[in-house]
């Protein structure tokens, strides 16, 4: 399973993984899984209207609250709700130790590795990634090389989207170093599952989330620079427009730190500021929600209104700390993430706990080959999408759907990458008043501060229509409640 010298998959030609789908609550039709016993045994004696009357409920919660997001193009109108699922997905003590310390320990390497790159470049002088794949991606950002961050964190909040195909066979299928969203979905339906079903709780041993937004603050607080005894944190959002503005604000809320624009600061004396009715406040540390690009017109793109003017420079000096940082997207692009079990193994000296996906890269003459060859069975990704876009599920595409797809990768092989199509776990989900299996992904939300922790749980999205793989909300994905039982 190991890469060539070229990074190439082509020793792994032929590994299929679609099987049949492993459903979390009976296993492959083995009988109920110890996970589920307590929760079987409550629905048996629950009528499915009173789910369908709680789903109401629940839209009824996340509508009042906001709880929406945005599809851009959409012509349906900007705001949309968030499909939620009553049924929790459940994971037991021993599930969860393998996710949670799998992708701790694959949080702790990338930062290893950002901490490289932006440094003596040590594992591409190794040869173990390829170098122009990292020094010509339009993530990697010279203008931080050589910048020195406290405790040498680059992603301080990351989310680590895994995957189950078997019992205990847990893949990673992306990482998210950038700015990961939907941490706060993942609270507000604990939240909403504790309103609307208080008896199942006493029932199950349910380890809490809702301490997540103390453990961030206490990341951001620590990526101060040294000396700041007090640090002054803020949550830096695009504006209500974003689609993950409510996040942004919920977040600021809870952490109880403030909600800025950047045009609620400035900076002067080589340090950021903040407007207050009260003059201006030094600013030490800011958990941003915008990309690289739109951060500071004055450094990347001069058409921003987004970003502060001069920030860069207040970056550069130490006076100031962006979470994540900038250059973080040379970590999780999808063609770096084929290197990552090479990472885990040059800076730390272990073998990765959570295995990637098999990956075929079409810069490579031979994967690009198999892939042409093989579309229908193929997921193909390109190496810069997110959110479900520019994707081909190859077993339920077109045929004009391939064929666009094959000149694309012809025309810029480099920019697309492609996998075995998973077959994804399955979680018994409320749709149209029945109980029916729909795919599931998991993404825990790694922190990273004086130490890498994650709580434990994370978002599960769930495709909510028949036999779809994509999970994710802005095509027409949903989420459940994530419970990891304690003991």
């Amino acid at each position: 399973m190991a890469l060539q010298e070229d990074g190439s998959a082509v020793t792994r030609k032929k590994t299929g993984m679609l099987k049949r789908a492993f459903d979390e609550m009976h296993g492959f039709d083995d009988g109920l899984r110890k996970a589920y016993q307590a929760y079987d045994a409550w629905l048996k004696t629950t009528h499915i209207e009173r789910l369908v009357e709680k789903h109401q409920q629940a839209d009824l919660i996340f509508r009042r609250l906001g709880i929406t997001f945005s599809v851009y193009g959409s012509e349906e109108g900007v705001e949309r709700l968030i499909p939620f699922d009553v049924v929790p997905r459940i994971l037991d003590a021993e599930e969860w130790r393998i996710v949670s310390t799998g992708v701790c320990q694959r949080v702790r390497a990338i930062n290893a590795y950002l901490d490289d790159i932006y440094h003596g470049q040590n594992i591409l002088r190794a040869g173990r990634i390829p170098a122009e794949l990292v020094l010509n991606n339009p993530a990697f950002r010279p203008e931080v090389l050589g910048l020195d961050l406290p405790r040498g964190v680059y992603v301080h909040v990351a989310g680590i989207d895994v995957v189950r195909v078997g019992p205990g066979e847990f893949y990673v299928l992306e990482d998210n170093a950038r700015v990961p969203s939907g941490v706060s979905y993942m609270l507000e339906d604990r939240e909403t599952m504790m309103r609307l079903f208080p008896e199942l709780f006493p029932l199950h041993a349910v380890a809490p989330v809702n301490h997540y937004p103390e453990m961030l603050l206490r990341t951001l607080r620590s990526a101060a620079a040294p000396g700041v005894v007090d640090p002054t944190v803020v949550v830096l959002t695009p504006g209500h427009f974003n689609s993950a503005y409510f996040e942004h604000a919920f977040l600021a809320t809870q952490m109880g730190v403030e909600l800025v624009e950047g045009q609620d600061m400035f900076v002067e004396d080589d340090t950021v500021f903040m407007r207050t009715t009260d003059g201006p406040r030094r600013v030490d540390v800011i958990y941003r929600r915008i990309d690289d690009d739109y951060i500071d017109p004055l450094a990347f793109d001069p058409s921003s209104q987004l970003g502060v003017p001069g920030l860069l420079s207040v970056v550069r000096n130490g006076r100031v700390t962006l979470a994540n940082a900038i250059g973080t997207g040379v970590a999780d692009d999808k063609a770096i993430y084929c290197f990552v079990p090479e990472m885990i193994e040059f800076y730390l000296g272990e073998k990765p706990i959570l295995n990637n996906v098999p990956t075929y890269r079409c810069a490579i003459a031979d994967d690009r080959a198999y892939v042409i060859e093989h579309l229908e069975e193929l997921v193909v990704k390109e190496v810069a999408g997110s959110g479900g876009y520019g994707m081909l599920v190859g077993p339920t595409s077109t045929a004009e759907q391939r064929y666009a797809f094959k000149a694309s990768i012809l025309a810029h092989p480099e920019r697309f990458i492609a996998q075995p199509t998973l077959s994804l776990s399955t979680c018994p989900t409320l749709v149209d008043g029945k109980l029916v299996p729909r795919h599931v992904d998991l993404r825990p939300y790694v922190l990273t501060g004086e130490t890498t922790s994650v709580v434990p749980g994370g978002l599960t999205r769930v495709a909510l229509r028949e036999g779809s793989l994509v999970v994710n909300s802005s095509q027409g994905g949903g989420t459940k409640d994530t419970w990891v039982l304690e003991g």
